[in-house]
Parts: structure tokens; C-alpha cells; sequence
């Protein structure tokens, strides 16, 4: 009876080690398609709180960002808003508010509509958010997550993590810097 019964663990233990092995030489063939990325931006401001969220607070005006030429929408704060971005050049992005905490000082989007020749991404949300820094001055945080502008495998250079990555960060880096000029000079 033991040595069935070691027989028996033998080929469990056996057949463990076979499936992984299959499992490993199988691996890239169940590869899956893209992650989400996560960018993370933030800048000091030499201002309190109040006044960085006075700029920022309004879900119906970009402004401030640096490519929108022209910000369009409906329903102001509230949850379920839109807006349309028009850049320059012409192109548009499409975005909805779905959370909205002034207390907080913070607001979340995602983008509805926008052609990944313009901004390299699907399937993408963001969060602005003010807090407190050392000498009465605000921290500006701009923090979004995506999926590449190409969903399968093998994007093309311009469609590829990487590429969204660079454009993101580059779009909030942009932006929080055209912010503090524009709270900082009180303009």
C-alpha cells in the first residue's frame, strides 16, 4: 500500500512538472495583448490651494492647456459632463467627468472620442488633483492610465506603449507648466 501510494505522488509530481514545461514552451503564444500604462505628473505652485483649484476647478474650460484652442460642453460638473477640445490644427478629443469631488479638490475624466493620431491612446481616464506643499504652496498632481493606440500585438512605433507613455507625460508636463505661469504671474 505505501509504495502505491508513493507511486501514486511520483506521477502527480511527474505530470506538475511536464504541464509546466509545456506551459513555458507554450507561454508566447497565449501572450495577451497590451497593459495599462500609468503616467504621473505634478508641480509645485507658489500659491495656496484655493487659488490653483479656482483655475483648474471648471471641468468646461481648458484654457490652460497649451494645444486647446477652443473647449466646448454641457452639464458643468456635473457627474455624466462633457466637453470637446479643439486643438490647434483642428483635430478634436471628446472627454466625460464621471467623479467630482471639490472638497477634495480633484476631478476624473476619461476620453470618449479622440483619433490616436492625435494622442496615442484607448481607453483612457485621468485625475487632476491640488494638495498642500510646504510654505503655503500647492502640490498640482495630473495622473492618468491608458491602453496604447494599438490594441494587439506588434504596434507600430507611433501607436506603441512607449509612444503613449512619451505623449501623456509630455501633455501633462505642457500643461502643469503652462498652470503654474499662468497662477504664478496672475494672469
Amino acid at each position: 500500500m505505501w509504495m502505491r501510494s508513493g507511486t501514486a505522488i511520483a506521477g502527480v509530481a511527474a505530470l506538475a512538472v511536464v504541464g509546466m514545461a509545456l506551459t513555458a514552451v507554450f507561454e508566447p503564444v497565449w501572450a495577451h495583448g497590451p497593459t495599462r500604462q500609468k503616467v504621473r505628473e505634478s508641480i509645485e505652485i507658489n500659491a495656496p490651494q484655493d487659488k490653483v483649484w479656482a483655475v483648474i476647478r471648471n471641468f468646461q474650460d481648458m484654457s490652460w492647456l497649451p494645444p486647446v484652442t477652443k473647449t466646448t460642453g454641457e452639464k458643468g460638473n456635473e457627474i455624466g459632463a462633457t466637453r470637446q477640445l479643439t486643438l490647434t490644427g483642428g483635430a478634436t478629443v471628446d472627454e466625460e467627468l464621471y467623479k467630482y469631488e471639490p472638497d477634495m479638490m480633484s476631478y476624473s475624466y476619461r476620453i470618449t472620442k479622440v483619433d490616436v493620431k492625435v494622442l496615442p491612446v484607448t481607453n483612457y481616464s485621468s485625475t487632476l488633483s491640488v494638495s498642500p506643499a510646504p510654505d503655503g504652496k500647492s502640490k498640482l498632481e495630473w495622473a492618468g492610465a491608458f491602453y496604447r493606440g494599438y490594441p494587439n500585438n506588434d504596434p507600430p512605433p507611433e501607436l506603441s506603449d512607449e509612444a503613449a507613455k512619451t505623449a501623456v507625460s509630455g501633455l501633462y508636463k505642457a500643461g502643469l507648466e503652462a498652470l503654474k505661469k499662468k497662477i504664478e504671474s496672475g494672469s
